[in-house]
């Protein structure tokens, strides 16, 4: 197994696993519904606001297990901060 490259994506689309992870995420509509600022949404996620600001104004688009992590933020936000051990 050593220098085998896996494509963990490629793997879950032909996968039976059912995973879905979409394409385009709203990271603006996400922070909004949270009533979060910028820094309280990265602070709170484990974002940079650098790169949140990059997200929200569409200058650049979160990668796939990233936009997975974001939908799990916009469906069950305390389940999030709770594994992660935050504060609510």
């Amino acid at each position: 197994m050593a220098g085998e490259v896996t494509d963990v994506e490629g793997m879950l689309k032909d996968s039976s696993f059912g995973v879905y992870i979409p394409q385009e995420i709203d990271v603006k509509a996400i922070r909004a519904k949270l009533g979060m600022t910028q820094p309280e949404f990265a602070g709170r996620f484990g974002f940079s606001v650098k790169t949140l600001r990059h997200w929200e104004q569409k200058q650049r688009v979160p990668e796939g297990p990233t936009r997975a992590y974001l939908l799990v933020i916009d469906r069950d936000p305390d389940a999030v901060q709770r594994a992660l051990g935050s504060a609510a």
